[in-house]
């Protein structure tokens, strides 16, 4: 067997080391830990890892660009985790790319039983998408496969019949530095891969608007710090063009310390103390998400798939609507107690992405790509990628946000 050597540069020992902030845990560590717990396949190409569980619907747990030894970029809920423990809402057990389908709320909701109010105490994720397994299919050292089929009912009693096939791909480094639009940095670490979640309706009957549509929905859950700051691209014009540049009132209004609304990007913090979540609409949306824990110089990016002549998207807000097909291309999530003196579910932040709604005649499919990138390495370097693809400066991420 090759071995590889992986010298660790001077500024990513002083991190570990706890200079300028401490990473939560390393590849490792998280691996050891969830070994007991879930089956995990890894996924390796030289010092990038990236580590999937069957057990949780194939979600990817966590991610290294830096081998064993290096930071590990998903949030794992070890609590919950460890005390082997299924809760009724949610098992927020953690992850980078997990599968989710939506909508959450509103008439045609996935997540609140046909007639309940729409409040946190009728919330419940459907199993498919919180604690059952999802079937190994296929599996390479860069690769792997999965599938499972199942039935959801909405909140108008409409019923589904769903297959999901879903590929992982661990992308190689060459690649994603073409793509990203800039000379590979030599002291920056990266790991960069994609799922591929394709949907069919199994059933006999077409999925139609009127009794409700489902959507591919994929989200990314990650270590939040004081220091880090979520960004958004999204395309600049009146609202009487393209409409609001963001919708931000899912858990009420958001602290003017904590959100930055421009003509071109938003600035929302992921410091994991304040539930907040806000959501971008298919004709504001660029694609992409980012984020930069300045702690830790991590710079975060997500692209995903977004069909230019989409415009169904299905809404997510907790309540009956006028417009269930003006939702959100694209979201994101601060968590913090829900209600002053409550436990959060993390804390954590996320950065989400969906599929247009799915309108299919039984054996249709719709395929939906969500690619997550992680560089590590010293801000002047990272600071070429952010402006390269997040259109702002490192500076003017840092600065946007009141610390």
């Amino acid at each position: 067997m090759k071995k590889f050597t992986i010298n660790l540069p001077a500024w990513f020992i002083l991190f570990a080391l706890g200079a300028g902030g401490a990473f939560a845990a390393t590849f490792a560590d998280d691996l050891t830990f969830l070994r007991p717990h879930s089956d995990l396949v890894v996924l390796s190409d030289g010092a990038a890892r990236v580590a999937l569980s069957p057990t949780w619907e194939g979600r990817v747990l966590t991610s290294s660009a830096e081998g064993d030894a290096g930071p590990s970029y998903g949030w794992i809920n070890r609590e919950l985790i460890a005390s082997g423990k299924l809760l009724p809402h949610i098992n927020a057990f953690g992850g980078e790319d997990r599968f989710w389908m939506g909508p959450e709320g509103g008439q045609y909701s996935l997540f609140f039983a046909p007639g309940t109010k729409f409040d946190l105490a009728n919330w419940f994720t459907p199993p498919i998408f919180d604690t059952l397994p999802f079937t190994v299919l296929a599996q390479s050292t860069h690769a792997v496969r999965f599938g499972a089929s199942f039935e959801l009912t909405n909140y108008s009693g409409t019923r589904f019949e769903v297959s999901v096939d879903r590929e992982v791909h661990l992308l190689p480094a060459a690649g994603v530095w073409q793509e990203l639009g800039v000379p590979a940095a030599p002291n920056v670490s990266l790991v960069a891969f994609e799922s591929v979640n394709r949907v069919t309706n199994v059933g006999k009957e077409s999925w139609r608007k009127d009794r409700g549509l489902l959507s591919v929905w994929i989200l990314g859950m990650y270590n939040p710090s004081p220091a880090t700051t979520i960004v958004v691209p999204i395309k600049g014009g009146a609202d009487s063009e393209l409409g609001p540049r963001l919708t931000s009132d899912y858990f009420g209004p958001v602290p003017a310390d904590r959100l930055v609304v421009r003509d071109r990007v938003i600035f929302f913090s992921g410091d994991g103390t304040y539930r907040s979540k806000i959501g971008i609409s298919p004709r504001r949306s660029r694609a992409v998400l980012g984020s930069y824990d300045a702690r830790n110089q991590v710079l975060t990016l997500i692209k995903f798939t977004q069909p230019a002549d989409a415009v169904d998207y299905v809404n997510s807000l907790w309540k009956i609507q006028d417009h269930p097909y003006r939702g959100d291309a694209a979201n994101c999530y601060n968590d913090g107690p829900p209600q002053p003196g409550a436990k959060p579910l993390g804390p954590f932040y996320e950065l989400e992405s969906s599929s247009p709604a799915a309108a299919l005649a039984p054996g249709e499919s719709l395929t939906h790509v969500h690619r997550t990138i992680h560089l590590h390495g010293p801000a002047p370097e990272l600071d070429a990628v952010a402006r390269a693809v997040l259109g702002v400066s490192l500076d003017e991420i840092t600065g946007a946000l009141q610390r």
